[in-house]
């Protein structure tokens, strides 16, 4: 039992530094609750005290009078009463007041720590490097930010709320009960152990149910996730109904763990309302033979069973409490996964130095992590500042891993790049994103407006800079022909925009950025021949003015940049200028005679 309470404390062990930042609304939150329940069990001994003084009253009255009750005894009587009801409502208001507190303080305080867990979450989430998301689907991810972080607040919250209630009102109730007659109060408590052995055999199966429905829940988020952000595919190829059924299944399969969780959680109720029931009956058959044997009052009875009732929700909130407590251990469980990630392009100098914008790469080889695959083998070229390079292969031939690895989104297996010279794992990894302007070939836009999407990499940038821009990249005139124009708001991955167009606002918002080096990875694939003119005549001076990377399988991409080197299999097959190539007979000349009868046809 022991171990397998470390084992819970151990993930959630972890929330303590957030209970250290709101540590006064933790304290309060605890004198609070107890001044609360302190209030609370005060009630039954005034109770007791009507219930007696309402005996001695009548009995003296039956020993005294016969026939009707004077008016004064009347009096005396209600007089007592009054007195003992204020007391109790007094007792009661007070009670509410401070549970009242309670609330504004500990929820108040779980409120404040998930708004920080969430935020700190996504800012660890942005720290991750690419080989992270390549192993995790977005479904699962946003499943933790969402569903996990929800169920850890009811820890913080209501669970800490109501079991520190639970703690504070069992300890003085009980306390008061043997302070009152001992007897009664062990009769009382004698079903209590069965109940602690009860409470722990379910909470151990709701953990194991917890842990699975929380993994069925990331596995029906991220079928959600990828049917609607994959929309157009599913429609192109009317797969609604298939993937409508996937979702029933893994709904179903959600649905058969919640009822088993429901059900083991269904057993907690019953269970101590028949325990409390024991407790009762216990209470009432020994105070009654009691009573008739003058040893106890009538009020003593009504004051254990008030007690009984007090002790009714800490130990009924146990099985509650307990379900809270075992479903945030594994949501934080799967939190701490995720913190446990670390990102491992880190640099230990950390240089930030303005870029001249030459690179090298040294006999690099690359491994992808996660999948093993061999991607570039022995690459070595060199470019010059403000100079151009061309690069040439097929899907899969490494071209975006060259990319990737210049922009340090992972680092080489072997070899090494530099960047003026410098190893570009001494200089600051987010510096160097900031410095490189970067076209993917799978373009990204956020659903804001066309201006916002071209300046996200710029702040405050002006229109007349983001029309510029736009211009270089052919796309001025195709969002000026919308309605609202730079205003206009794009749905979800820029859907509103062609492909095209939506390549060529991220070329816009790359070259925004005015970066010493720029990167274009296969980012005219989505345009005609004529339009990828139209921008290489555009990008000409932009081109020179800084060092380049043109990544394509296009020749048409590549032809004019100052070296070209042509990749097959991750490995470099040939190396010179344009013209160089088409002499040399070899690969080059081959995919560009290839092209242009494509073109000509």
């Amino acid at each position: 039992m022991f171990k397998h309470t470390f084992l819970v404390l151990k993930n959630l062990i972890k929330l303590n530094k957030y209970f250290v930042r709101y540590k006064y609304h933790f304290i309060l939150g605890i004198l609070f609750v107890t001044l609360h329940n302190l209030f609370k069990v005060f009630i039954p001994e005034y109770v007791k005290e009507s219930f007696t003084s309402i005996e001695i009253l009548f009995k003296s009255i039956s020993s005294t009078y016969s026939g009707t009750v004077p008016e004064s005894v009347k009096e005396q009587t209600l007089d007592v009463l009054k007195v003992k009801g204020l007391w109790m409502l007094g007792f009661a208001l007070a009670s509410g007041f401070f549970l009242f507190l309670t609330r504004q303080t500990i929820i108040v305080m779980s409120r404040l720590i998930e708004n920080d867990l969430k935020n700190d979450i996504y800012k660890h989430l942005q720290s991750l490097n690419l080989a992270f998301y390549k192993k995790n689907n977005t479904g699962d991810v946003v499943a933790r930010m969402s569903e996990d972080v929800g169920k850890v607040r009811m820890y913080l919250g209501p669970a800490v709320m109501y079991g520190i209630n639970m703690i504070t009102s069992t300890v003085a109730t009980i306390y008061f009960m043997f302070q009152s007659n001992v007897e009664l109060a062990i009769y009382s408590l004698l079903p209590m152990p069965l109940l602690s052995f009860s409470i722990f055999y379910i909470s151990r199966k709701i953990e194991n149910y917890s842990t699975e429905l929380q993994e069925n829940l990331s596995d029906l988020s991220t079928t959600a996730q990828e049917s609607f952000a994959g929309i157009r595919v599913v429609k192109s190829f009317g797969k609604e109904k298939e993937i409508t059924q996937k979702f029933t299944d893994n709904s179903l399969a959600f649905k058969a763990k919640s009822m088993q969780l429901t059900k083991i959680q269904g057993l907690f109720q019953p269970l101590m309302t028949g325990l409390i029931g024991i407790s009762i009956t216990l209470v009432v058959f020994v105070g009654s033979n009691k009573v008739m044997n003058n040893e106890l009052s009538v009020g003593s009875i009504a004051q254990f069973i008030l007690y009984i009732i007090n002790l009714t929700w800490p130990f009924t909130a146990i099985g509650w409490v307990t379900s809270i407590v075992q479903r945030a251990e594994a949501s934080q469980a799967r939190l701490n996964e995720l913190f446990d990630n670390k990102n491992e392009i880190t640099s230990e100098k950390s240089l930030q130095p303005a870029l001249q914008g030459s690179v090298s790469f040294e006999n690099v080889d690359f491994v992808y992590p996660d999948t093993g695959i061999v991607a570039l083998k022995n690459i070595s070229f060199d470019i010059e500042a403000g100079k151009s390079l061309g690069i040439l292969g097929s899907t899969g031939s490494g071209k975006s891993s060259i990319a990737a690895l210049a922009l340090r989104m992972y680092d080489t297996s072997s070899g090494k790049i530099r960047i003026d010279g410098v190893d570009i794992k001494d200089y600051d990894p987010q510096y160097l994103k900031r410095s490189i302007g970067y076209v993917p070939q799978d373009v990204f836009l956020f659903s804001d407006t066309i201006k916002n999407n071209i300046a996200f990499g710029v702040d405050n940038a002006l229109q007349k800079d983001i029309e510029q821009v736009a211009q270089m990249a052919d796309v001025h005139q195709n969002i000026i022909d919308f309605p609202s124009q730079y205003e206009t708001m794009l749905g979800e991955r820029g859907i509103t925009l062609s492909g095209g167009q939506k390549q060529r606002v991220s070329i816009a918002r790359a070259l925004l950025k005015d970066p010493k080096i720029l990167i274009l990875d296969d980012c005219l694939s989505a345009v005609d021949t004529k339009t990828e003119h139209n921008i290489l005549n555009n990008l000409k001076d932009v081109l020179k003015a800084r060092t380049s990377i043109v990544i394509s399988h296009r020749v048409s991409s590549v032809k004019l940049t100052d070296k070209i080197i042509v990749l097959d299999k991750g490995e470099v097959v040939e190396v010179g200028t344009h013209d160089d190539l088409l002499k040399s007979n070899g690969v080059y000349k081959t995919i560009y005679e290839k092209q242009l009868s494509q073109e000509l046809v």
